[in-house]
């Protein structure tokens, strides 16, 4: 059977249609299913008025179903198959049923049949859309990552490789040369005894040619009678000295074999653990989703609902206080899981702790001002601008050199809740930029120039993302605040509403708010813009001088403030 020309429209296609009224051309939104005609909320009504169509079955348009196909009956070429023989499951026309081949068979309304027919295969083709390709796509991206994240693991093994063996022959260079010198001690030893015994014998010569010339002078004596004198008789050869010979040190080799040293090194083994399947969302919870509004979750929904329920409060209302230990000032939060947080100062000082003050983890870095976040795992990731690197922190404390940015310094990041990108602001040779990295560390995007061929930037300190994808940067020597979309275009700038305006931390909300610090000394404040760009508050909190710097927005929609010049975050309830 032919699919008719309406059936054929994509379901994801927009299109207008209208009433199938006669001279009718509003916006068709309901359908008749006995009369297979399209009708709009006033045609509607008056169907269902008419007697002779007010017990028709009128259902919105998308709960349509299809009009049978006109197909001629093979057997009766005058006559349309209106009817299914269950049996022989073969259409017929209403002279067929009478035929004696199909008599005492059940029958069916083939148009009933051919409805079930397209409401399965629409229901597979859903299926299909929105489950199957989304979720096999989602696995092979999940596959392309793991390759990544292969080739960078066995990367850094192969490195740990040629560094243990480096420590190796380090070690060995050492164990040589305290060898040798053993040997030249030695040696030094024995050629002092020998030089010892070599002047016993060059003394002992001496002594016998003095005496030599002794019995010569006596042998030519004419008076003998001194030769029986006492000094003759003292006359006598000692004996020649005795030395010993040197005993020659000897080398015994070592034994060592090639197992010897690969146990001195290190190995590449599997851990002793199962792989786990790749997670597949189960088709429920995508067949929830579906009833929500097509691609939007439940989450989303929920979030939504939230939306519709939160306004901005008029002024800001203080719920608690908690102080970071270990840092100078509290100029950049980042929001961890399970109550936890990172809080960094500009001089370096990073510190790990929970919202009752307790220190987990302080480390040193290179410093600035909105330079760490918490990706979607749970891992945290720091520029170091110094040595031109991201950096990775692991559940095991353990740092990780995760990107290197080249000839940049990066300076600012974020980690995408939306999908887990990474944008990281950059500078370079009085230039700067935004670049966007994927959640492996390959690099997608990079924004610089506006439209015009202008830099967008030139101090991008803080960085965050809207729910719209916009990315939103504080520009310190700019004194604004830079937008662009996710392409990259440049949407709007916002320059605060004072005569000077200092951007530092910057945040956003569920709701699309752009929450700015706003550092200028005797008028400091929290200035929040709607995503596109226009004012809408100015919360001045009851501790005026506060100097505003890191801010943030938690998951119960409360402002974290971070200040200047103490370790106190004040957390403030700012939307009712």
């Amino acid at each position: 059977m032919a699919m008719s020309a309406e059936e054929e429209i994509p379901a994801m296609a927009q299109h207008y249609l209208v009433c199938g009224t006669e001279d009718c051309k509003r916006n068709c939104q309901f359908y008749c299913n006995p009369c297979h005609q399209r009708l709009c909320e006033r045609c509607r009504d008056e169907h269902q008025k008419s007697p002779d169509t007010k017990e028709h079955e009128v259902v919105t348009y998308k709960q349509r179903k299809p009009q049978l196909p006109e197909e001629k009956c093979n057997l009766h070429p005058k006559r349309n198959v209106e009817i299914l023989c269950k049996e022989c499951n073969v259409p017929l026309c209403a002279k067929c049923i009478f035929m004696k081949e199909h008599t005492g068979h059940q029958l069916d309304d083939l148009e009933e049949k051919y409805a079930e027919k397209v409401a399965f295969c629409r229901s597979e083709i859903s299926k299909i859309q929105e489950y199957y390709l989304s979720t096999s796509q989602g696995l092979k991206k999940e596959i392309r990552e793991d390759v990544m994240e292969i080739k960078k693991t066995m990367d850094n093994i192969r490195n740990s490789i040629k560094a243990e063996a480096e420590s190796l022959k380090e070690l060995v260079d050492r164990v040589t040369s305290d060898k040798l010198e053993q040997a030249n001690k030695i040696e030094e030893t024995l050629l002092k005894t020998l030089n010892l015994q070599e002047k016993t014998y060059e003394d002992y010569t001496e002594y016998l040619e003095k005496l030599l010339k002794e019995f010569h002078r006596y042998k030519s004596i004419t008076n003998f009678r001194v030769l029986f004198s006492e000094d003759f008789d003292k006359l006598k050869i000692q004996s020649i000295p005795e030395t010993t010979q040197p005993v020659l040190p000897v080398f015994t080799a070592g034994q060592f074999y090639k197992d010897d040293v690969s146990k001195l090194l290190g190995s590449v083994n599997f851990p002793n653990i199962n792989p786990d399947n790749r997670r597949i969302k189960p088709m429920e919870t995508v067949s929830t989703q579906l009833k929500l509004t097509g691609k939007q979750t439940r989450r989303d929904a929920e979030k939504s609902d939230v939306k519709q329920t939160l306004s901005l409060f008029p002024s800001v209302t203080e719920v608690r206080e908690y102080k970071v230990p270990g840092v100078k000032g509290v100029c950049h939060i980042s929001l961890g899981k399970s109550g936890r947080l990172w809080g960094s100062d500009v001089s370096g000082n990073l510190v790990h702790t929970d919202l009752q003050g307790n220190q987990i983890q302080k480390i040193q870095t290179s410093g600035g001002y909105g330079y760490h976040t918490v990706r979607q795992d749970g891992y945290l990731i720091f520029t170091d601008n110094k040595n031109k690197v991201i950096n990775r922190i692991k559940q095991n404390n353990t740092i990780t050199e995760f990107i290197k940015t080249g000839d940049w310094g990066p300076i600012s990041i974020h980690s995408s809740r939306i999908n887990g990108d990474i944008l990281v602001g950059m500078i370079k040779d009085g230039e700067a930029k935004v670049t966007m990295y994927n959640k492996t560390g390959k690099e997608i995007q990079s924004i610089q120039r506006d439209n015009k061929g202008q830099g967008l930037y030139s101090d991008p300190h803080y960085i965050t993302e809207n729910i719209n994808g916009d990315i939103c940067t504080s520009d310190y020597s700019k004194e604004v605040v830079v937008v662009v979309n996710k392409s990259g275009q440049h949407r709007f700038s916002y320059t605060g509403q004072g005569s000077r305006f200092y951007p530092y931390g910057i945040c956003t909300d569920l709701l699309g708010h752009i929450i700015v610090c706003n550092g200028c000394f005797g008028n400091d404040s929290l200035d929040i813009i709607d995503q596109d760009g226009q004012f809408l508050s100015l919360l001045r909190t009851q501790q005026q001088g506060i100097h505003p710097r890191g801010v943030c927005v938690d998951d119960k929609n409360n402002l974290h403030v971070g200040r200047y010049i103490t370790t106190t975050v004040t957390v403030y309830k700012y939307l009712q």
